[in-house]
């Protein structure tokens, strides 16, 4: 193996101490340890998912893991993303917003090349705080629709899925000189294990493993799941590895995991060593005391790990997932993920060394009994807060809904983003989804109601002014209009009679639900789908229905921006230039007294903000800018800053909401 820049020479590295005399054997879990190639080898993970760093910095990152001294990296594979739309598939240069992020073997190549082997989770389901788990939302089409069961029309789609996927990946082997030492079978299966209500489909279980088998997989193939809440429910034993889940309680989740798999290696698949913030929720923080505490337990019992997330990244675009608390039709108990996947990881969201860094590579050189070499740690460049930018222009929705030719469909029903017929029969899957009625006559103090519940935010217009909501900036907003909590809303629109007036709603989609079941997944749609919209308790009938997908040329082409003043409010794009004059360099940009919406950097979606915390600042990496002008674009719900300016900072800023 050829060494990548970092390297000196002296000890073996990973592909040389394991490979040196050919390649007889992969990863081997058929007695108390584990081997490679049939030497001893304890796996020491790192979880870092490609689709959550860019591209560019994919090598820093990697490196940044072998240099804690780990031998192996870990990632997801996400459906949704490599299959956009129906039948169309995205491994780089597909043509999706997204396809920089995509190009997987670049990934897997670039990884052994930094001297790592890699676990790969290909799922279906993957959870990982993800948009919808990692299922297309086109799947919501398709009727049956059996998520995460053997039902045959599910099935069909995974199989053809996995038939591409697999067959790619399949190249990466270990034992065909690539870096993958193992698969996982679909994810935390065990937790849809809900007494009479479900019980987990092993024929689902053993129809996925054929599918790796026929696929030309031969390398180990696992399962994850607690050990002490989940027993065996979501593996199938003596087919599949069964590794563990956990967040503490170390001793008694490898005890119970030991009773399950007798003379055989233990593995954490997940050890959490941070976790994931809510929108709206506090900030999570897991102290290097814990951290320690927890591994050295782990230790204890000569198991292997992984650590997730070692680098957690940020969901860019629209791709954070959400949690549902509540059964079916009832959003309610809807709560989004941020943006930042920050993690409290050892690796911080902009690459930066945490002290949980120091702690896992002291434990881990402590731990191994196999030397091999480690690069030097690569610097970290920090962030830079670049002066402010002040807000140039303004487009109102009204006149963006005008003059920019977003497609339009005719409706006498409301109908879900997923239902659009659009993108090839795809339907809508991220952004906001806009129903319009014209000629309305209203009499004085008319009020709107709103059937079931928003999915997930709305806010009404008439004649292109706001007015419902008009602000987010405390936890108890969300129990009021305009907000996913309430079910049969309603809201007076007018005072005075107005005649022939628009009637616009604007419903924004703030991540499809991540963890859920076969029932649950099937009431996943977006925007208006659960009842009717009326005024003065008559039904509205005949929509104008706009999908906004934002997709980066609209935006970039966007017509009809106005000066922005101080008068400038309510929905709309506000737009500034951030100028720069050297080499590009990361930074934040400071949400802070911005109510809630979305940022586009020089037409990319950024990631979305929201008042009510916990995150008040966006990452922006350094690839996103040019040397020149970069143009920044918030989508608004509610006003600017009354400062009129767009601010950067050099670091994240949390604050927990009230």
């Amino acid at each position: 193996m050829a060494l990548s820049a970092g390297f000196t020479a002296s000890l073996p590295t990973n592909y040389e101490y394991y490979t040196s005399t050919g390649i007889n054997s992969g990863l081997n879990a058929n007695q108390s340890f584990f081997t490679l190639n049939d030497k001893l080898i304890k796996i020491y993970s790192g979880a870092m998912h490609y689709f959550r760093v860019p591209r560019p910095y994919w090598r820093d990152r990697l490196r940044k893991i072998r240099a804690a001294g780990l031998n192996t990296v870990e990632t997801y594979v996400p459906w949704n993303l490599h299959e956009p739309e129906n039948g169309k598939f995205d491994f780089g240069e597909g043509g999706s917003e997204f396809e920089d992020f995509l190009h997987l073997e670049e990934f897997l190549n670039a990884a052994k090349e930094e001297d790592l082997f890699v676990i790969l989770r290909t799922g279906p389901y993957i959870c990982s705080e993800y948009n919808s788990g990692g299922f297309p939302s086109w799947l919501l089409r398709e009727k049956p629709m059996g998520f995460r069961t053997s039902e045959e029309n599910y099935m069909k789609f995974v199989t053809r899925f996995f038939n591409v996927v697999l067959t790619l990946l399949a190249a990466f082997q270990f034992q065909l000189g690539g870096p993958v030492i193992a698969f996982q079978v679909e994810n935390e299966y065990g937790n849809l294990e809900n007494g009479a209500a479900f019980q987990p489909d092993k024929v689902y279980m053993e129809e996925l493993r054929q599918l790796f088998l026929k696929n030309g997989i031969v390398e180990l193939l696992t399962s994850a799941d607690s050990p002490l809440w989940k027993g065996t429910s979501g593996t199938l034993p003596g087919e599949l590895f069964q590794t563990a889940n956990f967040g503490d309680n170390a001793v008694n989740q490898l005890n119970k995991l030991e009773e399950f798999q007798p003379g055989r290696p233990l593995m954490v698949m997940e050890y959490w060593i941070g976790w994931f913030d809510n929108v709206g929720g506090e900030h999570s923080v897991k102290s290097d005391e814990d951290s320690r505490r927890v591994l050295e337990d782990i230790f204890s019992k000569n198991a292997s790990f992984n650590a997730y997330m070692f680098h957690g990244g940020t969901n860019f675009w629209f791709n954070n997932g959400a949690n549902l608390d509540n059964d079916l039709m009832d959003n309610s108990g809807y709560t989004a993920i941020t943006t930042s996947y920050d993690y409290d990881a050892p690796i911080s969201e902009s690459g930066g060394y945490r002290n949980k860094y120091f702690i896992v590579k002291e434990l881990v050189a402590a731990d191994n009994p196999v030397q091999t070499l480690t690069p030097e740690a690569p610097e970290y460049i920090e962030p830079l807060a670049y002066e402010s930018s002040r807000i140039e222009q303004f487009l109102p929705l009204r006149t963006l809904l005008e003059e920019n030719s977003p497609i339009s469909i005719r409706s006498e029903q409301l109908l879900p983003m997923e239902m659009l017929d659009i993108n090839d029969g795809s339907g809508q899957n991220n952004g906001y989804i806009v129903y319009q009625k014209d000629n309305v006559d209203l009499e004085e103090n008319s009020v709107l109601t709103i059937e079931g519940n928003v999915c997930d935010t709305v806010l009404v217009l008439v004649d292109g002014d706001l007015v419902a909501p008009t602000k987010l900036s405390s936890l108890a907003d969300l129990d009021g209009f305009g907000y996913w909590r309430l079910k049969d809303s309603s809201v007076q629109i007018n005072e005075e009679p107005k005649f022939q007036s628009t009637i616009t709603l604007l419903v924004e989609n703030m991540g499809r639900v991540h963890g859920a079941g076969i029932y649950q997944y099937n009431h996943t749609f977006k925007g208006l789908w659960q009842g009717n919209v009326t005024i003065n308790q008559r039904n509205i009938y005949d929509w104008e229905v706009v999908p906004l997908e934002l997709k980066k040329q609209w935006i970039n082409e966007l017509k009809g921006w106005s000066e922005f003043s101080t008068e400038s409010s309510g929905p709309g794009m506000y737009k500034a230039t951030l100028s720069i004059l050297e080499e590009p360099r990361d930074t934040y940009i400071d949400t802070r007294g911005w109510g809630k919406g979305m940022v586009f950097v020089n037409g990319f979606a950024l990631g979305r903000y929201a008042a009510i915390g916990p995150q008040f600042a966006l990452y922006l990496p350094a690839p996103f800018l040019v040397n020149g002008d970069n143009s920044i674009i918030f989508f608004e719900h509610f006003s600017a800053p009354a400062d009129g300016l767009i601010a950067y900072t050099d670091e994240q800023i949390f604050i927990n909401p009230t």
